[in-house]
């Protein structure tokens, strides 16, 4: 997305992409995008199967006491909504457009190394897909690779860098099943067994996840286990899982992290690289969409005048969305998950506290505006 936007502002840029093409568009992935992120795909040429594909909705629901309370997006937030798009989906259509517009990716390349970040000639070495070695001279170079990132190394954690961190003692039993969709909105189940989420993928596929044990093993979850365990959490008034063939299962360990500064010289850090969020607000993504079109404008301003105020801003620029986005994701999930030494005090405050959210409509519409997105601008 960082490339495709600095193409639209004349500036040429190279992607190293560790991974195949045909890896990195079949991997399955998760995607719940805000109303920001699909208007910036819509307003740069990237819109035409997300708004053909893409299932918009408006709103969620919240479940507990074996009821649903909806949070009605659209009444909310003035008609913002969210579209059900699976990540990878977005990056075949990212790949696709760079590549249609002359763009430089590299595929399945290896030992990448960033060299003299914090001069004005920075340059990457690399080795290629054939094992050729190569140096890249640049003019600036994001870190955009991942939680298990190479380039965050690169700030110095013991002068410049500070890295804050949370591990959540709970984890997500996710599973990809062949099932008609069990409801036509995302829920979210707070029950006493643990939370449930249900969620969609196609019409023919469906994403479901459990609150388990993170020592916890995936081959002691049978099929038949899952689909009870998902019943027992969900149905009642108004909810009914619908079972299917379950084809990918696996535990997802949620953790929150975040790294300041963002920026080190010459280089940038944009997306897992320098924070990661529980799943829960559905936000991964899209919070890395908004750190790259903040980039990509500091970039562009950078290039086009000179000036290096919007750049060198770059991180207190995007630093208050990330930390209200921490908070969303970790508020959203102490309100629905049980925690491993919860009293009965302890679920029944959680209950009450989902009680006074949904019934107030300064609550619903903090949900509603946290989770379509608060504007990019």
């Amino acid at each position: 997305m960082l490339s495709h936007l600095l193409h639209l502002r004349g500036i040429e840029s190279v992607v190293l992409e560790a991974r195949t093409r045909a890896e990195v568009e079949g991997t399955i992935r998760a995607g719940v995008l805000e109303q920001n992120t699909v208007d910036l795909m819509v307003e740069t040429g990237l819109g035409d199967r997300v708004k053909a594909e893409g299932l918009e909705h408006h709103g969620i629901e919240l479940r507990f006491g074996g009821r649903g309370h909806r949070i009605a997006f659209d009444e909310l937030t003035d008609g913002r909504a969210v579209t059900v798009y699976p990540q990878h989906e977005v990056l075949v259509d990212l790949i696709a457009k760079r590549l249609s517009d002359g763009g430089d990716i590299r595929f399945g390349v290896s030992e990448v190394k960033v060299h003299d970040h914090a001069t004005d000639k920075p340059y990457i070495t690399y080795t290629d897909a054939d094992g050729n070695r190569h140096a890249l001279a640049c003019a600036m170079v994001a870190g955009c690779d991942g939680s298990r990132t190479e380039t965050r190394n690169l700030i110095p954690e013991a002068t410049i860098r500070q890295d804050y961190f949370r591990q959540y003692p709970f984890a997500w039993l996710g599973i990809l099943a062949e099932a008609p969709p069990s409801s036509e909105e995302l829920i979210y189940a707070n029950h006493p067994r643990g939370f449930a989420l249900i969620s969609t993928r196609t019409p023919e596929v469906q994403r479901q996840y459990l609150q388990v044990d993170p020592e916890d093993s995936i081959d002691n979850w049978s099929d038949d286990r899952i689909w009870s365990e998902l019943h027992a959490r969900v149905d009642g008034e108004g909810a009914q899982i619908k079972d299917g063939r379950i084809f990918e299962k696996s535990i997802l360990q949620f953790r929150s992290f975040v790294c300041e500064p963002m920026q080190h010289g010459n280089l940038f850090l944009a997306g897992d690289a320098a924070h990661t969020v529980p799943p829960t607000g559905a936000k991964g993504l899209n919070l890395a969409v908004a750190d790259v079109y903040a980039l990509s404008n500091g970039i562009a301003e950078f290039f086009e005048t000179g000036d290096r105020g919007r750049l060198d801003a770059y991180t207190e620029t995007v630093l208050p969305r990330i930390w209200r986005t921490q908070h969303f994701s970790w508020w959203m999930s102490s309100m629905l998950h049980r925690l491993p030494d919860a009293s009965a005090f302890d679920h029944r405050r959680q209950v009450a506290e989902l009680d006074m959210v949904t019934r107030s409509v300064a609550g619903r519409t903090l949900i509603a505006e946290n989770y379509v997105g608060t504007p990019l601008d």
